[in-house]
């Protein structure tokens, strides 16, 4: 069956959808010895060349949607590779899939995060249009008013637009560290820690317990991951209409 060229480039993990129509546009992609053009489609049995160099689309085909929950720690980075020779999260996966991450976290923030098999689930869950939940635990350090929780709920702007949490709950704790929840529905670059700070706050902790409905398990450790389970796997897929 025939699919976006893009699409099946970066399932194939050479790069993402955006990644690969920039070179599309740059004319840097062949299918079948033509030069290919932007919405063109292809087959996995089309031969497409980058730069002149031929590509496997099915080198990470699988049948079965597969996804993994990690707790990472604070001070895990989550890119592949990293000057400083830091850990990151792809060391702590199983080899024997091609996993995409879904959603970053920064370096000093914790808690879940998902990796899958199937790049499509990936892209379709971290666009903005699917408004999926990003729960967040977040420790506050300062006094709190009921104005200041008003105005995070109702919005602030940010150098990058226009923001806002759609819940936030109080938690925990006495003095001057006071735990809160806080619910997003995008993933915006450190977006939980600058609404804090435009207020003034200092975020002294944060991790992600939820990421639609799936939750970080009570008992899951540190840098360790488990798979989910079928049912879980299914909220994930009908979120984003989906099949496995």
């Amino acid at each position: 069956m025939a699919d976006r060229l893009q699409k099946l480039i970066a399932t194939a993990g050479y790069g993402s959808r955006r990644w690969a129509e920039r070179l599309i546009e740059q004319g840097r992609i062949e299918v079948n010895n033509k030069t290919a053009v932007i919405g063109e489609k292809a087959e996995m049995s089309d031969t497409v060349k980058i730069d002149g160099r031929k590509i496997d689309l099915g080198r990470y085909k699988e049948a079965e949607t597969k996804v993994l929950i990690l707790n990472k720690q604070a001070g895990v980075i989550c890119s592949n590779k990293d000057e400083e020779g830091r850990q990151s999260v792809y060391d702590l996966l199983p080899k024997e899939s091609r996993w995409v991450m879904v959603g970053r976290l920064d370096l000093n923030t914790s808690g879940l995060l998902l990796f899958t098999n199937n790049g499509d689930l990936a892209n379709k869950l971290m666009h903005p249009s699917s408004e999926i939940d990003r729960e967040y635990a977040v420790r506050v350090l300062g006094q709190v008013e009921n104005e200041d929780l008003r105005q995070l709920t109702e919005g602030i702007a940010l150098e990058d637009g226009f923001a806002k949490f759609s819940r936030v709950t109080v938690g925990g704790g006495t003095g001057a560290n006071r735990w809160y929840k806080v619910v997003l529905r995008e993933g915006r670059k450190r977006e939980v820690r600058r609404l804090w700070e435009a207020l003034g706050f200092k975020v002294s902790r944060l991790i992600r317990i939820r990421f639609g409905e799936i939750r970080l398990p009570d008992k899951l450790k540190a840098n360790q991951h488990e798979y989910l389970k079928p049912g879980q796997v299914g909220l994930l897929l009908d979120a984003v209409n989906l099949k496995g």
